[in-house]
């Protein structure tokens, strides 16, 4: 098997099996094509069968010469993981080369967080008055209400929002759906702009069941949303740097502070893996220290 085939059924499996998005998938591809770009370059061409394990750890050296960080080394060596896993389910290799291969350590970030304080601030920022204040405010409240990846709050739909049960359903990644409570500030902020702004303004065709909606009746792209956020962040004066992601941030990290089973947080995020939610308990140790630092009577001593 040469490269191009196994990267064609490697593509097919990724949209057929595991579901992921275009995006997703582009990157898994992309990982793939520079084993290959290095087989060819420093392996005589060898194609993927006769790959081994001392060649994928040149490999990881070849990319760190590159200039790839120890998190996108990681990210790569995944990747190729990905691709030898679906090799072996197709038994068009008897022995995965990545196996006992570990990847770069690497100490995953703490991403910034949000007071609760500072969150008002945002919101208040939103003049009602102007055109698309009730959007954009509706906006706000929702992705700090649930919790979503930007891509899940221009995805949104209006037929998938209960707003009787307070519970909106969301296509998250993989189009795996989960259900997630919605506060009543939200709700009321998106029943606002449904029944009011929403409704004045001609909508696409295609685009009817979309909520959050641009001037020309189409679904916001996830450039808009990033972009308001910067806007009414730099309104409200507040230095840090923030994007749709940090709601996302904070909301898990004052559920986590507020005591909620991380169990559920995992499942109102959409995490697969508990791992990734447990970054919110080391958040909150972190968020207890500087707290303590900040007001502990010891500590504010001359």
């Amino acid at each position: 098997m040469d490269w191009h085939s196994g990267i064609i059924g490697f593509k097919q499996y990724l949209q057929l099996e595991k579901s992921l998005s275009a995006h997703s998938i582009q990157a898994y591809i992309r990982d793939v094509e520079k084993l290959k770009q290095f087989s060819i370059d420093s392996l005589n061409g060898c194609n993927p069968q006769q790959i081994k394990s001392e060649d994928i750890e040149s490999f990881l050296a070849w990319i760190h010469q590159f200039g790839f960080s120890e998190t996108s080394q990681a990210r790569i060596l995944s990747g190729i993981k990905a691709f030898y896993k679906y090799l072996l389910i197709e038994n068009i290799v008897v022995d995965d080369p990545t196996e006992l291969i570990e990847g770069p350590k690497w100490i995953r970030k703490i991403p910034d967080v949000l007071r609760i304080e500072e969150i008002d601030k945002i919101l208040e920022a939103v003049d009602l008055s102007k055109d698309y204040g009730h959007r954009d405010r509706a906006i706000l409240e929702t992705l700090y209400a649930c919790g979503l990846r930007v891509s899940e709050l221009t995805d949104l739909l209006l037929s998938n929002i209960y707003f009787e049960d307070g519970f909106i359903k969301v296509i998250g990644k993989g189009n795996k759906e989960r259900l997630v409570p919605i506060g009543m500030q939200a709700l009321k902020q998106i029943n606002i702009y449904k029944n009011a702004e929403r409704n004045q303004h001609q909508i696409s065709k295609g685009h009817e069941d979309y909520i959050f909606l641009n001037r020309f009746g189409k679904k916001l792209s996830r450039i808009s949303i990033f972009n308001m956020v910067k806007h009414y962040v730099a309104k409200a004066g507040i230095k840090k740097e923030v994007s749709p992601h940090t709601f996302r941030h904070s909301f898990a990290t004052h559920l986590v502070e507020g005591g909620a089973n991380l169990r559920a947080v995992q499942e109102m995020l959409g995490h697969e893996s508990i791992t990734t939610t447990e970054i919110y308990t080391h958040l909150d140790i972190h968020y207890l220290r500087e707290t303590i630092l900040q007001f502990h009577p010891l500590n504010r001593r001359d």
